[in-house]
Parts: C-alpha cells; structure tokens; sequence
C-alpha cells in the first residue's frame, strides 16, 4: 500500500450473508479520512555514542527495580507504557497501565504513577481514566478499557490513546483520544486531568477493531507516528501519522500480512523504519516490514531469527546502529522477558535476563509466572523498562548505558 487508507473485515458470525455484507462495508475506504502528509524524519532517542551497542550485557548495570505501587484493593495489573518527562520536570518520568479485578472486568480503569526525582521513589498511583465518565463525554457506553499508551505534543500537553471495547471483546475494540487539559511541563501527575476528544476514525460505521498498545515514532517535525493494528478476522498492522499538536492526519497498512499484531517501531534512517511485530500464526517468529519512504509505503521482511509465542514486543532506537528489544525469547510461555541489541534492527543478540521465573508453577500446580508487555524508553542515559508482573503488578527496571567508544 502506498497511501493513507482505512480498512477493516468481518464483524463475528451473525450469518453468513450478514458476515459477507459487514466485511464489505467495513472494507470500504472514506473519502472523508485524512489525505497523505508531506514525508515525515523520525528523530533517534538521545544517546550520545554511535558507536554499535556490543553483544555483551557489560554495558549494561541494573541500578533499580521493583513493583510500581498499585491503587488500593486491585488485584490484577496489565500493559503498561512509560512516558519520560522533560529533564527540568520534578518527576522524571510517568507510567499508565490498565487494572482492576481482572483483565476485562467492569471495574478496571488507567492507572498512573510518577518517579519523583528527589525521592528516587514512585507516587502512590491514582486513576486517570474510567468507562464511566468517557462515556457519558462521548455519548455511549464501553465494556472494557485497556492498554493506554502517552506521548508528550509540543504544546506540553499529555495524550492518552486507550483501546475502549464494547459487544464483541478485544476484536471490536475502538482506539479513544485523550488529553490533558492543560500543558503538563510544570504540572505534577496528581494535578493532571484528563479530557476525552473523540475515537480515532479508522473504519468504516463504528470505527471498531482497531487497537493500540506501543509507543508511538516521533518524529522531527514534533509529530509522531503511532503503530496500532486492526484485529477482527484478521490482523495487521497500522501506522498513524499526528501532526506537532496531536491532530490525526492519516493511515497506512503497515503489512499484507493477516497474522501479525501489535507493532513496535524501530529507525534504520530517519526515514527508514521497521515495525517488528508480534506473531499470531504457528511459526512464532518475530516478523517485520519495513518503510524506506518515512512511512508512505511498507514491504514485508523474512521472519526474524527471534522467537515469539504470540507475545508483546518493545523496541527502541538509540541511533541507526544502536537498536534494543525487550521481548519474552522462549518459543512458548511468558516466564522470561530479556533485553536483546542490533546493530540493523534485523539481526538480535539477545544479552540480558531481566527477570525469569517458573515456567510450569509450583509444586501445587500453580500455573506458570509471567512477565509480558513491556515497554522500554530512554530518559538521563538510562534505558527504563515497565512490564506486567504475573498479572498481579506493574514491574520496572531501570538500567545504565556505559558509554561506548567508536573504535
């Protein structure tokens, strides 16, 4: 594909004439979708070597780690993102994660929590969001709310993309636009209200079965680019251009393939990207496709080496020869997450364990730990991680990047 579109398939079974006609109508694209942006130049994370990151864990040294505090009375925590904040801001940094009772019950909501600098500790968490009161802004209920991703515009302001379901579970879900009232750049999180604007328009009628969960490109220009994926009878990937404000702009399939969800994007170039992706297929393979033309247009790669049991991935570009994946390695399961490099964003050396635990549960026939859906960004040459903690937390590390001298 080479221009912004909008596509989606089938909405369930409800007959077969039924299925057929809905697949059809939400196949259709809209005149009335954004048109095709002037060509955008992704900018790297501030690292300040360029030399390549060596295939050792050397450079690497864990310097914190824990559970970020849960809101009272909630026993089950998922999907969280990091959000660095500016280096003159009090807190460092801001995590969003959705929790409640258990994924998908009707008590969950976006929780968040800072780390404060001084402290060297994070806040007590509070929630953010709720389906209640977006949907009495919006005009309609939501079952569900999951996966909140942050990006930080020019203005200041804070934007939260949260998947919002209704009938029909994850596959039907709809990406919800969030954002804070006022600029964040001296505002602490306990002060920051969030306002909903609308769900993104991606298809056809109800715009459902789209999703996010990674963090977005940014891009030169102050926009930003953010990877989301379409899941109904198929799935694959979408990359979503917003301007420096966070005005959505247009769409682009990012494969043609139809087992393939939840990109990560990762700079070769400022205008060369990939998009590895999680793989819902049998092989259990990390996939890829790539955009040589900042986004316009994308070609699928060969499979990668690296193994994937339809698992979450988080990646991050340094610089174009200093590229990080935090990912579950083992070809099944979720009780191991590792830090891997590249030099090319195609061939990974995986180098650092970063938690591990019983792959079969204990002796009781517990069932098996898991660490899953990390996120991974860089703030004060620090590389920090935030993962679920067998469901039950939100996990970070926070590890130092040695400087790397270029031979």
């Amino acid at each position: 594909m080479n221009r912004w579109f909008s596509a989606a398939g089938g909405l369930g079974f409800v007959g077969v004439l039924g299925l057929v006609l809905v697949a059809a109508l939400l196949a259709l694209d809209i005149d009335g979708r954004p048109a095709l942006q002037p060509e955008a130049q992704g900018v790297w994370a501030q690292h300040s070597t360029h030399a390549p990151l060596t295939q050792t864990a050397q450079h690497f040294t864990l310097e914190a780690s824990g559970l970020i505090p849960m809101p009272d009375n909630t026993p089950a925590a998922h999907a969280s993102n990091l959000l660095p904040m500016p280096s003159q801001h009090s807190q460092a940094m801001w995590a969003f994660w959705f929790a409640g009772t258990r994924e998908s019950a009707p008590d969950v909501q976006v929780a968040a929590s800072a780390f404060d600098r001084a402290s060297q500790a994070w806040t007590p968490s509070r929630w953010v969001v709720n389906r209640e009161s977006t949907g009495i802004s919006l005009g309609f209920a939501k079952r569900r709310l999951g996966n909140p991703v942050p990006w930080r515009d020019a203005s200041g302001r804070v934007h939260l993309f949260v998947v919002a379901t209704g009938l029909g579970g994850w596959a039907a879900g709809r990406v919800l636009h969030l954002q804070s009232k006022a600029p964040v750049d001296s505002e602490l999180l306990n002060e920051v209200e969030f306002e909903p604007l609308r769900v993104l328009p991606l298809a056809w009628g109800w715009n459902i079965s789209h999703l996010v969960r990674a963090m977005p490109l940014v891009l030169a220009d102050g926009g930003m680019v953010l990877p989301v994926y379409f899941e109904l009878s198929s799935k694959y990937p979408v990359a979503l251009r917003f301007d420096a404000l966070g005005s959505f702009r247009g769409m682009v399939r990012m494969s043609q393939e139809r087992k393939v969800l939840q990109p990560t994007l990762l700079m070769q170039s400022p205008t060369q990207w990939l998009a590895l992706m999680r793989d819902s297929s049998s092989f259990g393979r990390v996939q890829a496709s790539q955009t040589q033309d900042a986004g316009r247009s994308w070609t699928d790669l060969p499979m990668l080496s690296l193994h994937n049991a339809d698992n979450s991935l988080a990646g991050l570009s340094l610089s174009a020869t200093q590229h990080v994946l935090v990912h579950n390695p083992q070809s099944q399961g979720r009780h191991e997450l590792d830090l891997s490099v590249s030099a090319d964003g195609l061939q990974w050396q995986e180098i650092l364990t970063l938690v591990k635990g019983s792959e079969k549960g204990d002796e009781k026939g517990g069932v098996a730990d898991e660490f899953s859906y990390p996120s991974v960004v860089w703030q004060d040459q620090h590389l920090w991680v935030s993962y679920t903690y067998k469901r039950q937390a939100i996990a970070w590390q926070r590890l130092l990047v040695k400087e790397i001298k270029a031979p």
